[in-house]
C-alpha cells in the first residue's frame, strides 16, 4: 500500500504490529515502515515468513481443536491483527455454524477491516478495546453483548504479550483474564521464545530488530517466564511447545529453521 494512499488517521512513520505481521505474510495492508521491519528481520532470519506462517497455522489448528473437540462456540480473540486467509471466525464457524467471535484490536487499520467483518457476518463482532487492559476489554459493551460469561468460552492471546511494554507484568494481565473466565473455558496462547540454547543468538538478534525498529516492541522471553503466564490452567497435550510442533497436520520431514525454535504456544483448560 503506497503511503500516499493512507487515511489521515494512520501514522505511516510508525510501524504497526498488525501491519508488520501482514507484510511478513505477503499481505497488501502495510506501508513502507512496516516492510522495513520485515526486511531487517529477513537479514538475520531469512525464514521469517515461515516463522509467521507457522504462527498463523497454529491459530488455525487451535481454533479447529477448540471448536470441534472442546465444543466451544464463543471466542474472544485479543489482538486479532489484520484479517488474512483462515481467520478465527471462518475456522470456528465452519465447524460450529452457531459460533460467535469477538475480535479485539485498537489498531486503526485493523478496526477498518473489523467493521467490514460486521457487514458480512452477523455472528462476528469487533471491539476497539485495549487488550492490555483486561478490565476494559472484559467490560466492553460489545464483548458483553455477544459473549456469555456464564458459559465456557475461548480466550485467544496469540502473539500479543511479547509486544506489551507497560508497567504491569504480563503474567498479571493473563491472571486477570483467566480469573474472569468460567470453568471449562479454554485459553490459547503464544509468545516469542528465548530457547536458551544454540538458537538464543537468533532470538536475541530478532529481539534487537523488533525493539529498536519503528515497531519498538517484541521481547523474547524464556520458557519459565512464559510458563507463568498460564496460571491455573490444565495444558492440553503436548503442553507448552514450539508452535510448529503443536498437533501438526502431518509429519515434519524437514529440519526446523532456527527461527522456528523461537516461538512457543499452548492451549489450556480452566478447571
Amino acid at each position: 500500500m503506497p503511503d500516499t494512499a493512507a487515511p489521515a488517521y494512520i501514522d505511516t512513520t510508525k510501524a504497526s504490529i498488525a501491519r508488520v505481521y501482514d507484510a511478513a505474510l505477503n499481505g497488501k495492508d502495510n506501508y513502507e515502515v512496516d516492510r522495513e521491519v520485515v526486511q531487517r528481520l529477513q537479514q538475520i532470519a531469512p525464514e521469517i515468513g515461515q516463522f509467521t506462517w507457522d504462527h498463523r497455522n497454529f491459530l488455525i489448528r487451535v481454533t479447529r481443536f477448540i471448536a470441534s473437540q472442546a465444543g466451544i462456540t464463543q471466542f474472544l480473540d485479543c489482538g486479532s491483527g489484520l484479517p488474512t486467509a483462515e481467520n478465527t471466525h471462518q475456522v470456528a464457524q465452519r465447524l460450529q455454524p452457531e459460533a460467535r467471535v469477538v475480535y479485539v484490536d485498537n489498531d486503526p487499520v485493523v478496526l477498518a477491516h473489523g467493521r467490514a467483518l460486521l457487514v458480512e457476518n452477523d455472528q462476528t463482532h469487533f471491539s476497539g478495546a485495549d487488550i492490555f487492559e483486561p478490565r476494559q476489554t472484559l467490560s466492553d459493551p460489545i464483548v458483553r453483548k455477544h459473549l456469555d460469561f456464564s458459559q465456557p468460552l475461548a480466550l485467544f492471546q496469540l502473539g500479543t504479550l511479547h509486544h506489551y511494554d507497560g508497567e504491569r507484568s504480563p503474567a498479571s494481565i493473563m491472571q486477570e483474564y483467566i480469573d474472569a473466565l468460567p470453568s471449562g473455558s479454554y485459553v490459547a496462547f503464544s509468545h516469542f521464545l528465548d530457547p536458551e540454547n544454540e538458537y538464543t543468538e537468533v532470538a536475541k538478534r530478532m529481539e534487537q530488530i523488533f525493539v529498536h525498529s519503528p515497531l519498538g516492541s517484541g521481547w523474547f522471553r524464556t520458557r519459565d517466564e512464559i510458563q507463568v503466564m498460564l496460571p491455573g490452567l490444565e495444558l492440553v497435550d503436548p503442553g507448552l511447545t514450539q508452535c510448529v510442533d503443536w498437533w501438526p497436520d502431518g509429519p515434519q520431514l524437514k529440519p526446523l529453521e532456527p527461527a522456528q525454535h523461537c516461538i512457543l504456544g499452548a492451549v489450556g483448560r480452566k478447571p
